[in-house]
């Protein structure tokens, strides 16, 4: 009894360990910081994201509308699924009200010519959730227009 044990432990130390081995230390990262997250695809690994894109995604990692709408032009426009919010006052409402509190997974991102398209697994209050596709336009390191649309 006490060898099966052993060997099954062994199984499950070389699995894990394999796993780890593939997934590299994001794998390690989900499992320290005990979150179960999807991990973005090996197609997202084109680059870096634009730097105002990830102020985005942290911002909303960190709960703060206000980096959010700080990451925008102050003219900036957030076209949500045909909804027009423009200005960093309204851009920080529309965050505060609809998208703090919620859990962004980066799928897919491909740098263009004056932004970004990202594919994004969005969980509106850490739960359930959606797949979108976000255009960023971006101009001298802020967001000018954000086009959010279900995938």
């Amino acid at each position: 009894m006490r060898r099966i044990a052993i060997a099954g432990t062994a199984v499950a130390v070389l699995a894990v360990g394999a796993i780890a081995a593939v997934s590299g230390s994001d794998f390690l990262r989900a499992v320290v910081a005990d979150t179960v997250q999807p991990l973005p695809s090996p197609a997202a690994s084109r680059g870096p994201l634009d730097p105002a894109a990830q102020r985005y995604l942290d911002a909303v990692a960190a709960a703060d509308a206000d980096a959010l709408a700080a990451a925008f032009a102050p003219d900036g426009l957030v076209v949500d699924v045909g909804r027009e919010i423009r200005g960093r006052d309204a851009i920080r409402r529309w965050a505060a009200d609809e998208v703090i509190g919620g859990v962004y997974t980066l799928l897919d991102h491909t740098p263009r010519d004056g932004g970004v398209s990202m594919l994004v697994r969005f969980q509106p209050g850490g739960v359930g959730g959606f797949r979108a596709n976000y255009h960023f336009d971006i101009t001298d390191g802020l967001i000018t227009k954000a086009t959010l649309e279900y995938a």
